[in-house]
Parts: C-alpha cells; sequence; structure tokens
C-alpha cells in the first residue's frame, strides 16, 4: 500500500512562530503607545486603543505597564533621556562659550527634527498627578546645567554671577519656544533656525550692561 506523503503537512502554528517574547511584545507596545499619545494625547488615548493597534487584548497592556500611565511614564522617560542626552553633551564639550550655544540649540532642533512624536508628547501637559516628566521639569533641567556654564562667564566678565539662574531660564526658554515654534513651522532649514536663535542670544548677551535698567523707569 502506497503510503501518503507528509510534504504537504500543515507546519506548526503560525502564531506560534510569531509570538512575541516578552521582551518583544512590551517594546511593540511602547512604539504603538508612542504614536498614539504624540497623535492623541495622554487622556485622547484608551487603552482599548493601545491594545486594538498592538493586536493584543487589554490585560496584555496591563500586564506589561499595569495601565496607561505606566506605559506613558515609560515612553516620556525614554524620551527625556534622548533629549537630555544630546543636550548635556553639547554643554559639557570643552568649547567656547558661543560654539557651546550652537551646539545646544542644534541638539534641540536634530531632536525634534528625528523625534517629531517624542518631542509632541515632551510638550504636552503631563496625566493628573505626575509631577515629573513635563517638558517644563526637563527644561529647568536643561536651566540648570546652563546656569552653570553663564554664572562662570558672569565671573569673568565682572558681571553678577548671582543672576544666572535668571538669564539661564530666560536662554533655554527661548530656545523651547522657537523649538515648538519650528515643530509645525518648517518653513526655515533648521540651520537657519539655530543661526538666528544664537544671533539673538549671543549679540544680546555679548553687550550685556552691569546695572541694566529699564528706559521707561528713568523717564517717570
Amino acid at each position: 500500500m502506497e503510503r501518503v506523503s507528509n510534504s504537504h503537512a500543515k507546519p506548526a502554528s503560525t502564531a506560534a512562530k510569531s509570538r512575541m517574547t516578552g521582551k518583544q511584545r512590551r517594546e511593540q507596545l511602547i512604539v504603538v503607545g508612542r504614536k498614539l499619545f504624540a497623535d492623541k494625547g495622554f487622556e485622547g488615548t484608551t487603552v482599548e486603543e493601545i491594545a486594538a493597534k498592538a493586536n493584543v487584548s487589554k490585560p496584555v497592556v496591563y500586564e506589561h505597564f499595569g495601565g496607561k500611565e505606566g506605559l506613558y511614564a515609560v515612553v516620556v522617560d525614554r524620551e527625556i533621556a534622548a533629549l537630555l542626552g544630546g543636550i548635556t553633551g553639547a554643554l559639557t564639550a570643552d568649547l567656547n562659550s558661543r560654539e557651546t550655544l550652537e551646539r545646544a540649540a542644534s541638539a534641540l532642533l536634530d531632536y525634534i527634527e528625528s523625534s517629531t512624536d517624542g518631542f509632541r508628547i515632551l510638550v504636552r501637559d503631563s496625566p493628573p498627578g505626575q509631577s515629573t516628566g513635563s517638558f517644563a521639569s526637563l527644561m529647568s533641567d536643561v536651566a540648570s546645567q546652563v546656569e552653570h556654564i553663564l554664572a562662570a562667564e558672569f565671573k569673568r566678565r565682572k558681571l553678577d554671577p548671582k543672576t544666572a539662574p535668571l538669564y539661564a531660564q530666560m536662554l533655554v526658554g527661548m530656545v523651547a519656544l522657537t523649538g515648538q515654534w519650528w515643530l509645525d513651522s518648517r518653513k526655515m532649514k533648521k540651520a537657519d533656525v539655530a543661526a538666528h536663535l544664537v544671533n539673538l542670544a549671543w549679540n544680546g548677551l555679548a553687550n550685556l550692561e552691569d546695572k541694566p535698567g529699564l528706559a521707561i523707569a528713568r523717564s517717570t
């Protein structure tokens, strides 16, 4: 009796072969969540949507992150590390003051260009009850580093180093707000935006008055 060939037997379950490891599933959910948070915000994104986009059940999301808040926290932490790492590298480089400013401005714009979704997440408000992870707190961390650089420069030029924190906030705020504007208005090239930022910041800093005052106050 002729044997039936098994050459056409069905292979092992496709689902079994394509089943993700726990680490792979976690990374997939982070990618899916990152995109949804960027497009719809934290409040506008639901666990149901995250699960549907990842083609898993809701319990899988809870298993890995404990809920939407946990996933959001992981996404934000990663974006903060990426952005802060680039800016910190620019601020700690052995360069003169103007080149340091140029590198820092370029680092922020580089991040916006390469991680647009991540930047959109950072500039949104943090979810209720979360005191860290917001763009404001991130920029505050950057300002703290800039503060030390400015304080040293102020001492060298015989200016009051106690005002360095104020100038650091102004400088970082200017760059951050310009970055948010450039996020949606890409009419200018990245290098041109950075050049104009440095033009205003550097030429303004280069001519600081020892004891600045308001002209309007002098006339009253």
